[in-house]
This record gives structure tokens, sequence and C-alpha cells, in this order.
């Protein structure tokens, strides 16, 4: 297990080779922000219609194949050994993933998203990862992992298993990182991202807002996001969900139309990207996500349970989709 560190790991810059000509600065951002809301909308959907269908939302389901026992302290997860209340469980049978991966399609779900609770998979743990993969690969779904850091040759192995996306979050802007996690410093996950792009594996890469976080802190975060060469394929933007026993579990909820402008900034400031409703969507009302909608998001997290929190069932998002004229992509 890794031992837990009390000093706050400084902001980390992200590696050179990941950074293009800075596109985007963080005051340019935060003017994004601060446009009038009806402003910043219209604005957003005009790059979205750009480069998107505007009616059409992908659908990914998320399983967790390894809940619980995280070595790491991420202060907004259940999954932490240090403060989490997931029941650690031993990873899921190849065959039980399968059965998963197919109720998914059968609802839907076009990508399929597999999560581990380790810091970093072990090559055994990887061996029976490559065998689901290929497995998932088999039922015509686009495949996807967050298994955490990875080391040297490990995503090429995952490329060789046929995986599509690679998710590993920025969580947070590099000077509120230390605030959140203190096991580790944000410069390793750029240190893993970097090995996903150079085995040729696309990069699904966020953030959580709500942690706390100012408005230029979102901003900032974005920044780190859209300046990668080339940014992310697929953007998750998480609100928050504060689980019992973490230290956010108090954590005041962030003002629904914030969430919608990180929304609309994300879209402008990556305009080919999949902007991904992901983490606090349970809490959503159905007018809510329809301004994300109507902001550039168009892929969203599908199904009853997204790793240990809770997702809008799919009965509702048939249901909403319907309303508003909506098709999976």
């Amino acid at each position: 297990m890794t031992a837990t560190t009390t000093a706050k790991p400084a902001a980390q810059t992200p590696p050179a080779a990941f950074v293009a000509a800075p596109r985007w600065s963080i005051e340019a951002l935060v003017a994004l922000f601060e446009l009038p809301f009806n402003d910043l909308l219209f604005r957003a959907q005009e790059v979205h219609r750009e480069r998107h269908d505007a009616n059409a939302v992908q659908r990914s389901t998320l399983l967790s194949i390894k809940t619980g026992g995280c070595s790491e302290d991420c202060g907004y997860c259940s999954q932490s050994a240090h403060h989490g209340e997931a029941q650690r469980e031993a990873l899921l049978e190849t065959d039980e993933v399968v059965a998963a991966a197919q109720a998914a399609k059968d609802k839907g779900a076009t990508r399929f998203c597999m999560g581990a609770a380790w810091r970093g998979p072990k090559d055994k743990d990887l061996d029976r990862v490559t065998d689901m993969i290929g497995a998932v690969k088999a039922l015509g779904l686009e495949t996807c992992v967050t298994l955490g850091m990875l080391k040297d040759g490990q995503a090429e192995r995952l490329k060789e298993a046929g995986l599509d996306y690679y998710n590993h979050n920025l969580d947070t802007a590099p000077e509120f990182y230390g605030e959140v996690i203190k096991t580790h410093a944000q410069s390793e996950r750029f240190d893993t991202i970097d090995k996903v792009r150079e085995a040729g594996i696309k990069v699904c890469c966020g953030g959580i807002v709500g942690m706390g976080e100012t408005r230029r802190q979102r901003a900032s975060l974005l920044v780190e996001l859209a300046n990668m060469n080339p940014p992310p394929e697929s953007v998750p933007i998480n609100e928050l969900v504060p689980m019992p026993g973490t230290p956010l579990e108090n954590a005041p909820p962030l003002d629904p139309f914030e969430f919608v402008r990180t929304i609309a900034v994300a879209r402008i400031t990556m305009p080919g990207s999949m902007v991904r409703l992901s983490a606090g969507r349970q809490e959503m009302s159905d007018e809510l996500q329809a301004l994300c909608f109507l902001a550039g998001a168009n892929s969203i997290f599908y199904g009853d349970k997204l790793l240990t929190a809770g997702n809008p069932e799919a009965d509702r998002d048939e249901a909403l989709f319907a309303r508003l004229g909506l098709r999976a992509a």
C-alpha cells in the first residue's frame, strides 16, 4: 500500500511534450465564464454545431470491475482505503464483465468502460483486463478502461488487446490538486496520459467540479485539458457526488448554472472532443441536463450505477431523449 504523506504536493507543470503552443490562457477562459449566460450558451452551441450533430448523444456504460481498497487518498472517492466506505471486492471474472457489456449494448450503449480501484494495475491483473477488453470488443462495443497510473509497457499491452480509450482524469486545477489528493502529484497523471498517447490509444481525460475550487481554478483545469497536444478525444465533466466517509462529504453543492457554464467553456475550448456528462447526473433535473446538452455536452454515462455512485436509470434517459428529440449516437 502506498504510504500517505502529509506534505501538500506542489502544483505541477505538464510535460513539455504534452503541451502545444498555448492556445488558451486562464484569463481567456475566465472571460468566457463571465459572459452573460445566454451569450455563452449561444457561442458554445455555434461551436458545437460546427463539429457535431446537435441532436446526437453518445451513450456509454461504466462498470466497476474491481471495487474498493485503493491505496490513494483522493478526497472525493469512497473507494479509497484511507477513508472510503466501499466494500473491497475482487476483480470480476471475464464472463461477468461480458454479461454486463451485452446488457449495456442491448440498452443502447456504444462504449463500455471498465474501472478498477487501483493505484495502478499489476501485470498479472493486466492479463485479465486484456482478456476482458478483447471479449467486450468482440461484442462490437468501443472499449475504455480506467486503471490508475500505468508503468512502462502497460499501455502498449492495452493497445495490443484492442483498447480504444484510456480514462485518466486530471481531477482539478494544478494549484488546487494538493487540497484534494496528497499520495501522488498531478504530474504522475500527466505521465500516464503521455504513455497512453505514445501507445496510440485515445485519451479520455476530464475532471471533477464542485470540490470547493474557485471559478478561476475551474478555468485552470480546462486550460490544462484544452492545451494538451492534441486535446483529449473524450472529456468527462463530473460534478462532485459527496460520498459518506470522505473528506468532501459535506462539500457545498455547485450552482447548477456554474456547472452549465463549465460544460459550455469545455465545448468552446475543445470543439472536436466528446464532452460527457458523468458523475452527478443522478442529482440533475431533466431541465438542467437539457441545458448541458444545449451547452455542448454530447455524451453521457448510461445505466444504473457509476462506479459507486448512482446514475439515472436507463428508462429515465430514454424518456428524456424522447422529450428533447435526441438520438443515441
